[in-house]
Parts: C-alpha cells; sequence; structure tokens
C-alpha cells in the first residue's frame, strides 16, 4: 500500500500517469514525438521520491511509471515497435546485457553481513538481485524504445523542438522560485524533494520546480538552450522566433546560477553557431573519450589531483576547497571500491565509508562513476558508461551521411550527450531523457548505417546497366 506520508495528490499524479501516457500518444501526430513529450512531460511534472510499494511488484515512482507506461503505449500504438526487426546481438546487446545481468551477479557474490560499528549491512539476497535487475531493466527502457521509434533524422529534429518550447515554458515556473523560493514541488505534493538549504545561493535562490534539484532544472534548461540554438541556425520553416528563445533561455539560465551549466550551455552554444556540424561531432567523441578515461586513470592514480586543485586555487580559493574535498572523498570512496573491484559491493550502502566506532556514513557520493564502481564493479561502470559512449562513437561514424539539412540536428544532439556523459563525472545527474537521446542517436545511426549498406549492395547492378544521360539508360 501506499506510504503514510504521500498525499492524495501525490498518489494520483503517479497513479494517473499511464492514462495520461496514453492520452498523449493518441493525440500526437506521431509515435515519435509522443514518447519524447511523455518523458519530457513526466521529467518536468512528477513528484521526486516518491514511490507506491506494493508487494512482490516495482515501486511505483517517477521513473518507473514513466518508462512502463511509454513501453506499454508503444506495443499499443506503433506498429514500428511491434513489426520491425530486432538487431542482431553486437556490442550494443552486449553492454545491455552486462547492465542487466551484472547486478544480479554482484547480488549473488555479498551474500555477506557486514558489521561497522553499531552499523548492521545485511547481505544481498535473490529477491535484492531481482530488484536490481529490475531497476535496470526500468532504467534502459527509454534507450530501448527510442533506439526503435526515434531512430529517423527527422525525429531528432521533433526531440530538439519538443526540449526546446517545453524549457521555455517551464522557464516561467522557474523564475517564479527565483523570486519567491523553490516551493512549487512543496505546494503540490506536500514535501520537499532535497534540503531546502541547497536551493540558497549566491544572495538568493536556486530553482528547481518539480526536478528535484536546481542542479537538474538547470541541466535541462541547459539542454533547452542548445536545442533552441539548433534551431536558430537551421531556421526550418515556421514562425518560431528560435533567436528570440535562445536568448531568453540563456538569461534565464543565467539566473538560475548553477556555473557548471553556464559553462556548459556557452561553450555549447558557440560551438554550435561557429563551428561546422562534423567538426562539433568530434569534439564530442573527444569529451567523451576524456570522460571515459577518467574512471580508469583514476584508479591507477595517474590523474594529477593535486595540480588540479592548485589550478582551482588561483581561481577561486573557495572552490579549490569544495575540489579538494570532492577529491578526497573519491579517494576514499575509490579505495573502499577497490576491494571487489569486479561487480562490486551491491546496493543499500555496502560500499559506502563508516566511521569504525559509531558506525556513521562518512561519505558524500556525487558522481555517478564513484557510484558504479562502489555498487557494480567495475562491470556495471563499463556497461553504463560504454554504452553512453557508444551512442556517440557510433553517431559520429555514420554522421557523413546525415543529410545536410539534419547535420546541425544530429551534431547537437551528440553534443547534448557528451556534455552530459562528462557532468556524471562530478554528479549523478542521468536521467530518462540522457538514455532518451542516447537511444535516438544509436537507432539514427543504425539506420544510416543499413540504408548505406543498402546502396552499396545496388551499386554493381546500377554500373551494369550501361552509361547514363540525366537519369536514363542511353538509347533507353
Amino acid at each position: 500500500m501506499p506510504d503514510d506520508h504521500l498525499s492524495f495528490v501525490t498518489i494520483g499524479a503517479l497513479l494517473s500517469w499511464p492514462l495520461v501516457t496514453f492520452a498523449i500518444f493518441a493525440c500526437s501526430s506521431t509515435i515519435g514525438r509522443a514518447l519524447i513529450i511523455s518523458f519530457v512531460s513526466a521529467q518536468l511534472f512528477l513528484p521526486v521520491g516518491a514511490a507506491i510499494k506494493i508487494s512482490m511488484l516495482p515501486a511505483i515512482d517517477k521513473a518507473s511509471v514513466t518508462s512502463l507506461s511509454a513501453l506499454a503505449a508503444c506495443f499499443v500504438y506503433s506498429k514500428r515497435w511491434t513489426s520491425a526487426a530486432w538487431p542482431k546481438f553486437g556490442l550494443v546487446e552486449l553492454l545491455l546485457l552486462m547492465s542487466l545481468v551484472g547486478p544480479i551477479v554482484t547480488s549473488i557474490l555479498n551474500g555477506d553481513n557486514i558489521i561497522i560499528g553499531v552499523r548492521f549491512l545485511p547481505g544481498v539476497g535473490l529477491y535484492d538481485a531481482l530488484s536490481a535487475a529490475e531497476a535496470a531493466f526500468i532504467s534502459l527502457v527509454p534507450f530501448i524504445l527510442a533506439r526503435r521509434v526515434l531512430n529517423s533524422e527527422e525525429e531528432i529534429g521533433a526531440f530538439l523542438q519538443v526540449v526546446a518550447i517545453s524549457g521555455a515554458f517551464y522557464s516561467i515556473l522557474l523564475l517564479f522560485e527565483v523570486r519567491f523560493s523553490p516551493q512549487l514541488h512543496f505546494w503540490v505534493y506536500g514535501y520537499y524533494p532535497s534540503d531546502f538549504v541547497q536551493t540558497v545561493r549566491d544572495g538568493g535562490f536556486r530553482p528547481m520546480a518539480f526536478m528535484g534539484h536546481g542542479l537538474l532544472a538547470a541541466f535541462f534548461l541547459m539542454a533547452s538552450l542548445l536545442a533552441a540554438v539548433s534551431m536558430w541556425r537551421t531556421r526550418p520553416p515556421g514562425k518560431t522566433p528560435w533567436s528570440a528563445i535562445a536568448w531568453y533561455l540563456g538569461i534565464v539560465l543565467l539566473i538560475c546560477k548553477s556555473l557548471a551549466s553556464l559553462i556548459y550551455g556557452t561553450l555549447a552554444s558557440a560551438l554550435i553557431i561557429f563551428v561546422r556540424p562534423k567538426s562539433v561531432v568530434s569534439i564530442a567523441c573527444i569529451l567523451t573519450a576524456l570522460s571515459l578515461s577518467y574512471p580508469v586513470l583514476r584508479a591507477l592514480g595517474l590523474v594529477p589531483t593535486t595540480s588540479l586543485v592548485e589550478i582551482a586555487r588561483t581561481i577561486d580559493t573557495e572552490r579549490a576547497g569544495s575540489l579538494q574535498f570532492r577529491l578526497d572523498n573519491e579517494d576514499r570512496l575509490l579505495e573502499r571500491a577497490l576491494e571487489r573491484p569486479i561487480f562490486g559491493w551491491g546496493r543499500f550502502g555496502r560500499s559506502r565509508i563508516y566511521d569504525p566506532q559509531t558506525g556513521k556514513d562518512l561519505s558524500i557520493t556525487d558522481g555517478r562513476w564513484i557510484i558504479d564502481i562502489g555498487q557494480f564493479g567495475f562491470v556495471g561502470l563499463f556497461a553504463e558508461f560504454g554504452l553512453l559512449g557508444l551512442c556517440v562513437f557510433r553517431s559520429a561514424r555514420t554522421f557523413r551521411s546525415v543529410e545536410p539539412a539534419a547535420r546541425t540536428y544530429v551534431a547537437a544532439l551528440t553534443l547534448l550527450l557528451a556534455i552530459n556523459v562528462i557532468d556524471l563525472l562530478p554528479n549523478s545527474s542521468i536521467l530518462p531523457l540522457t538514455w532518451l537521446i542516447a537511444g535516438a542517436l544509436l537507432g539514427a545511426s543504425e539506420r544510416t548505417a543499413r540504408q548505406q549498406k543498402i546502396a552499396r549492395r545496388h551499386a554493381p547492378r546500377r554500373r551494369e546497366a550501361g552509361p547514363t544521360l540525366i537519369g536514363q539508360p542511353i538509347g533507353g
């Protein structure tokens, strides 16, 4: 049954979301647009951190109700989903299998109890193993759906349009909270999704609306800015003032007081406007490669952490101290993780650091990479980061065959995914939208590769037809 602290509004929002999803699919012009709108709407408005738990069933929360509702709607409304051929087993399927099976192996290997001071951490059983695999599947549903449904350049353009327009409308709520403090989630759902003190920033407030944290809200606004900038550069048909929307979103992003998202948005917007799309994709590949190498280099002790802190100290002493604290915390968590490096310690806090006398939790796990290594080892890390990185590289591999009119869209989305991978090093900001982007890029690249293969297969036949003039055989 639902927890007692959940309000009727919270319970109603979660339980009614399948109906909302089916209504979106029924009213949308395409299945792809319906899929995008359903995930974006859920991310922007459903309650954060609330779950309805029924025995022996998956918890009904923001992530699960969104993914499973969209999955059911695709089965009902999309012939492409049910009739299209599934891809052959390859590297992508291997990484997916690692993501689903890895948590089960981790649980099997962590049946031992842990006692630290007065704290008791029980071993992970079979039920927990299935629960971990279930959570992994739910998190990957957006990726699986987008790979099969959003696998065209037109759908990628629609994705960017929806994100840009959604960000423009959502910014009204964010500006309200900048002025009156982050209260909307509390007013509607009856609780704060995170510590209110985290919203206080530089004498004002960092808004979050219904996204759970100001960093997530700012990151989504940054994504909306990049989407609007890509529309501005391509100038698609219509009367939408994309330049005005882009400038407006840039100003709101500045007001949101998130330095990382502001830097991402500023530099990425400049790249999209002034750099060729092909070069933008190349830069995205470089950034992704650096991001993927960081955890390995960090584990080998090859990252010059002291030099990084000194560089930060020349810019801002307070931020240098924050960086030093973060790196020291990473060192302790990494040392703990390397005690079981392959499959990790499992969930439920087993990979964290505790005071040996009191059992007090001393850990602060910010980066997604250190969470992955601690819980599921390098297998879990390579499965998740490898899948995201592979989508960037596959997009780059087929980019030359992308239609010229759509290259800016594909480049912008590839760069956005690369930025998200980078942001997973200091933060754990992986959202269903992240997997939706990854699936869309992979699906589009696989579709382009299939078209290239078909074109090469028919090329000899065209040559056998003899010389042609304006598309017709001579003498025909």
